[in-house]
């Protein structure tokens, strides 16, 4: 202690230390909490899970005319595809080998790129929204009234949407993949002039069945990682409208962070040194 009190740099970064280190587990054991009441969020709020289910798919008010979720996750999929039969065919073509572009498309669009852009177009429209809905919510003590009135908030404002977030990944994440395999194969046959065969016999030898169901598993649990951290900053919001803008800014770089390190030890996990790989075809 006396040593603390004779230099004050050492003091405060000593108590801020210990103040994320508190917040860390503060977020864990509200984390925990969540998924416990999944199941009371199963029996007794099917029917706030439905409603969930239709806002974070097709979207509420201005995001609706566009289609939602849906619509933002392909069209970011789209760009990704387009980015790898360029990229892809140009530089593989710097060698001669650009008849493997195909190859490209069913190795790096599965494993790395599409869900990573799905976990980030997630992180950017549900999880934001889901801050910012439960943070209106905090600071009008909508969420002390019910409470009040004996309702379970965590199970029906938290786990009610990593529910339905898990529920909508799923099918959004197909979109993302169609929309990711057209784009590159449009973008090398169409643009560029190579043959559809080529394009085609390259991308269906290397597309794994296994890697396919790797990748479904990885957006799964980023669904979950997004929507835990999302309902956590909502949930604890305070300090009025400008409270809930940074904890909307604060949830979201978050998730990123989180998205990224999950990505990177999913991976590694799956694939380790060796990557599942044989050049063949």
């Amino acid at each position: 202690m006396t040593l603390l009190a004779n230099h004050p740099g050492l003091s405060n970064a000593t108590h801020g230390l210990v103040r994320g280190w508190n917040r860390v587990g503060t977020q864990i054991a509200f984390n925990a909490r969540s998924v416990r009441e999944i199941g009371t969020a199963l029996v007794h709020y099917r029917t706030e899970i439905l409603r969930l289910i239709a806002q974070m798919s097709l979207g509420t008010g201005a995001l609706a005319l566009i289609g939602g979720t849906v619509v933002v996750v392909g069209f970011l999929t789209l760009a990704t595809g387009a980015v790898i039969a360029v990229q892809g065919y140009n530089e593989l073509a710097g060698i001669g080998v650009e008849a493997m572009t195909g190859f490209i498309s069913a190795y790096v669009n599965v494993r790395i790129i599409s869900p990573a852009v799905a976990g980030i177009g997630l992180a950017a429209t549900i999880g934001a929204g889901a801050t910012a809905q439960l943070g209106a919510m905090r600071i009008a003590d909508e969420i002390d009234a019910l409470e009040v009135m004996a309702v379970r908030s965590v199970a029906y404002l938290v786990s009610t949407r990593v529910v339905a977030g898990v529920v909508v990944v799923i099918p959004l994440y197909c979109v993302a993949m169609v929309c990711a395999f057209l784009a590159a194969r449009i973008g090398t046959t169409g643009f560029y002039g190579q043959s559809t065969g080529i394009y085609d016999h390259y991308f269906n030898t290397f597309l794994n069945s296994t890697d396919l169901l790797w990748s479904f598993f990885t957006v799964v649990l980023m669904g979950i990682a997004v929507m835990l951290v999302h309902t956590y900053y909502g949930y604890t919001a305070s300090g009025g409208p400008a409270g809930v803008g940074e904890a909307v800014g604060r949830s979201v770089r978050t998730s990123l962070i989180v998205l990224t390190l999950l990505l990177l030890a999913v991976a590694m996990s799956i694939y380790g040194q060796f990557g599942n790989f044989h050049l063949s075809g």
